[in-house]
């Protein structure tokens, strides 16, 4: 095919946020937090596993290797989450300066393959708009990767986050929602529902908080992606639908949820074909990008592969393999 193979969602380490997260309490909390949640069994397992991807997320070598292995012509690189709403002004600038700058340096290594995702501090709105300028207009990445809440009582709808937004459309860049665990705690701390429950509920959240605001009515050219599939949202966008209509406290909107959560893209990682034929009959072909969430064990070593397993005809497989992210991420194909 003529259009290259972009996957939307892959991750690198900087480890020199890491050297300068050391000994923060902030951080020391934050991972018993983490810890809590988990649970004892997958936090060990965790552990070991990080330890054993490091190479992977530092290698060029093994990335492109990888990729090369995958049939991906270009990844969209964003740092691996690392939330820290709870750091103050100067330390959540330069996390964000040194992650920013450790990822277009990585990318940089091969840049026609490996494209720069930036973060800000959304716990801070204001320096987060300064942030996506510096990002994009002087480090040229292509958009930011944010959590699913923007700190402790702060949803990604919340009223101190509109000059974020506005800025984002001005700037015609993409923001990319990635979660982190989850808030339900300690209900998760068994058989890995950190992840395989939390890390979708989370984003069904942030993403209806989204629709129901009227914030993609109010800003129509934002290019908001979500990864793992959008979350549960759209395997169940119906019941969202049905309260808009049925109810005058859900009925926010112009349009329906349905409707909004198709005005935002979404990636490729439901696993199965029929999950992905799901997925695409709710969002649109056009709303679809490749996603492998390398190199975590959560993701997929063969995204093509499982478009390609889906069945689609050729103009929504070409879609889905790298032209919806050209349109999202802004390349001239």
């Amino acid at each position: 095919m003529s259009t290259p193979a972009i996957d939307v969602h892959a991750h690198v380490a900087v480890p020199a946020v890491d050297a300068l997260l050391e000994g923060e309490p902030g951080l020391a909390r934050q991972r018993g937090v983490d810890a809590a949640t988990l649970g004892p069994e997958s936090l060990a397992y965790n552990m070991r596993h990080i330890a054993e991807l490091a190479p992977r997320l530092t290698d060029p070598g093994l990335r492109l290797a990888a990729m090369d292995a995958a049939r991906v012509d270009v990844q969209a690189v964003s740092a691996t989450p690392l939330p820290h709403a709870w750091a103050d002004r100067d330390l959540a600038a330069r996390i964000v300066a040194t992650t920013n700058e450790g990822v277009v340096a990585a990318c940089g290594q091969q840049p026609d393959r490996l494209l720069p995702i930036g973060t800000v501090s959304l716990q801070h709105p204001d320096l987060a708009v300064g942030q996506l300028q510096t990002a994009v207009r002087d480090l040229g990445m292509l958009g930011v990767q944010i959590s699913t809440a923007a700190g402790p009582g702060r949803e990604l709808d919340d009223p101190s986050l509109a000059d974020f937004w506005a800025a984002a459309e001005e700037l015609d860049t993409a923001v990319f929602i990635h979660p982190w665990g989850c808030t339900l705690g300690e209900r998760l701390n068994a058989y890995y529902l950190f992840n395989s429950v939390g890390n979708p509920t989370e984003t069904a959240l942030a993403l209806s908080r989204i629709v129901f605001s009227g914030l993609l009515e109010r800003h129509p050219g934002l290019r908001i992606w979500s990864a793992h599939g959008g979350g549960y949202l759209p395997s169940y966008v119906t019941r969202a639908d049905h309260a808009w209509a049925a109810r005058g406290d859900a009925r926010t909107t112009e349009a329906p949820p349905s409707e909004l959560l198709r005005r935002t893209w979404v990636d490729s990682l439901v696993y199965a074909p029929e999950q992905l034929r799901h997925l695409v009959s709710v969002m649109g072909a056009s709303q679809v990008t490749l996603g492998s969430d390398y190199p975590f064990d959560m993701g997929v070593e063969d995204p093509v592969d499982r478009l390609e397993a889906a069945g689609f005809d050729a103009a929504t497989t070409d879609a889905i393999r790298g032209g919806n992210a050209a349109r999202l991420l802004g390349l001239d194909l």
